[in-house]
């Protein structure tokens, strides 16, 4: 099966940069109601995935001088990441995307080039895998 079959393409995946306040960030995260999102540089290269704790850690640690008020001076590229979220290229096979997958909500989705052009959700290999497993699992009689 080829990953792309999978594939929620980068126009539809919510993303931030690392020019990206974190006040920005954390609006955008509630307003889709996600807890991590993946962060693009310049070129649209994946950067890494940004979490609620990551924000939430940076803010605890900064002393006070981080609060919502504040948190529009302060950009994303500032922000230490605690989970190394990999992604994985649109030419890996499917064991490397489920091994992925089993730590991951998502995995990002690489280019040869290493851009950014999408995810996959984990739920959507569990709905694949699902298929397979209901169809050839018999009930046993009682």
């Amino acid at each position: 099966m080829n990953i792309a079959f999978f594939l929620l393409p980068k126009n539809d995946v919510v993303s931030v940069t690392l020019d990206s306040t974190l006040r920005q960030t954390l609006e955008r995260m509630e307003f889709h109601r996600y807890t991590a999102v993946p962060i693009l540089g310049r070129d649209g290269e994946y950067v890494g995935t940004v979490t609620e704790g990551d924000l939430l850690w940076f803010m605890k640690n900064s002393d006070g001088k981080v609060n919502f008020e504040t948190a529009s001076k302060f950009h994303l590229r500032d922000v230490p990441l605690k989970m190394d979220i990999r992604p994985v290229s649109i030419d890996a096979d499917m064991e490397d995307l489920i091994n992925l997958a089993k730590v991951q909500n998502f995995v990002p989705v690489v280019d040869d080039m290493g851009r950014f052009i999408g995810i996959v959700r984990r739920s959507q290999i569990i709905e694949y895998c699902e298929k397979f497993v209901t169809r050839n699992v018999s009930v046993p009689k009682a």
